[in-house]
């Protein structure tokens, strides 16, 4: 069955993923199963999309009762699902309004937007530029990936939207330098996940909001991959003990489908009207459904868990031969050893655990309610891989 998978994937979708030799057949929690029933422990949820696992029976539940109540609606009317998990959302926040999208780049773009219409709103057309660090990663669409901090990533799709420049990391100093009259806003993932899960140093952070606050620059926090619980808090932010104008998230929040967010505070709540912004599918009902029964259920102690498994982890991984560095926060983390990151994933895969990258390390995103049985055998298995 595999081998049909495979010839039919390669003919017939875009070149586009460099994709291992798997397909997965269905799994339950963090455990996978592919076409010859081979078993896996997963440590990547699906990129950290999968918040409970494969085939969590809440998250499905609510998402099969909605399918047979309305599938989608547009925009232009109102909906139960969105209206609460909009109210939850704000609730476990302290945020004041929530636009819907469907990934973590529509959230950034939408971030974007409504920074940009701050500053002309309220200054000039000029006051436009945003700062962002080097080294993040804020999406694929041309927008997003001139947001992004990396030089690898601003190739071949020229022209990019200008109005970026980027600062150092954790270099206060830096952040001065890049602010001028044109500045509307400074950007920044609190772990840099894509650019090797390098959490940013909270003294640094705590600078960055205060220098926003006293200039009038919008403080935008993306949590596309650091939210839902995956940092052992709601959200990263609330484990620096800042209180940013805009929050980006998406990935965990779906459950396994397509959902992305902005919030807003007080301060952007009403920057944009109506036809600023639009989408058709984003907030769609079976979606919000879902995502509903994954934020309910991320509570404090829920999260002390998740914090607790992070930290096993780590103290785990402390003790293998040809580990290098780990760094992270929760159960967001990245491990650096002695060998080629992609050969350590190929091999974990071989052996059953499935795990992914972040540059030069190897990165673990395991579900957050991944049992210690599950964790254990995972581990063990990683172990094999980097110490023979």
């Amino acid at each position: 069955m595999f081998n049909e998978i495979k010839k039919l994937d390669n003919s017939y979708i875009a070149n586009t993923y460099n994709r291992f030799n798997v397909a997965f057949k269905c799994g339950s929690g963090a455990t996978l199963y592919d076409f010859n029933d081979k078993k896996y422990i997963d440590f990547s949820s699906g990129i950290g999309v999968n918040a409970f696992g494969v085939s969590d029976k809440i998250w499905a539940d609510a998402v099969i009762e909605q399918t047979k109540k309305l599938s989608h609606m547009s925009n232009l009317y109102y909906t139960l699902p969105q209206a609460q998990l909009a109210h939850l959302l704000c609730a476990k926040t302290g945020m004041k309004k929530v636009f819907f999208a469907n990934s973590g780049a529509e959230a950034n773009e939408g971030a974007i937007k409504t920074a940009r219409k701050y500053s002309h709103d309220k200054y000039n057309e000029n006051r436009s530029e945003i700062i962002t660090l080097v080294n993040s990663f804020h999406g694929r669409t041309i927008t997003t990936l001139k947001a992004t901090g990396q030089d690898v990533f601003h190739k071949n799709f020229y022209p990019f939207t200008e109005g970026f420049v980027y600062a150092k990391a954790n270099d206060i100093n830096d952040v001065l330098e890049k602010i001028n009259d044109n500045t509307c806003a400074i950007m920044m993932e609190l772990v840099q996940g894509e650019g090797g899960v390098l959490p940013l140093d909270k003294e640094f952070v705590k600078a960055v909001e205060k220098i926003a606050k006293e200039k009038d620059l919008l403080l935008i926090i993306d949590e596309v991959q650091t939210g839902n619980g995956r940092t052992g808090y709601l959200y990263a932010y609330q484990g620096f003990g800042i209180n940013p104008d805009i929050v980006t998230t998406a990935k965990g929040i779906g459950g396994g489908l397509p959902l992305g967010a902005v919030l807003f505070n007080s301060k952007t709540e009403n920057v944009l009207g109506f036809g600023d912004h639009a989408t058709t599918f984003g907030g769609n009902p079976i979606v919000c459904a879902g995502a509903y029964t994954i934020i309910e259920r991320l509570n404090d102690e829920f999260l002390d868990v998740v914090k607790q498994k992070g930290n096993y982890i780590e103290e785990f991984c402390n003790g293998i031969k040809n580990v290098e560095s780990i760094s992270g926060m929760g159960m967001m983390i990245g491990i650096k050893t002695t060998k080629p990151a992609r050969d350590v994933v190929a091999k974990c895969l071989e052996n059953g655990l499935v795990v992914l990258t972040a540059k030069d390390k190897i990165r673990f995103l395991p579900p957050l309610n991944i049992t210690m049985q599950e964790l254990e055998e995972g581990l063990k298995i990683f172990k094999k891989v980097v110490e023979e």
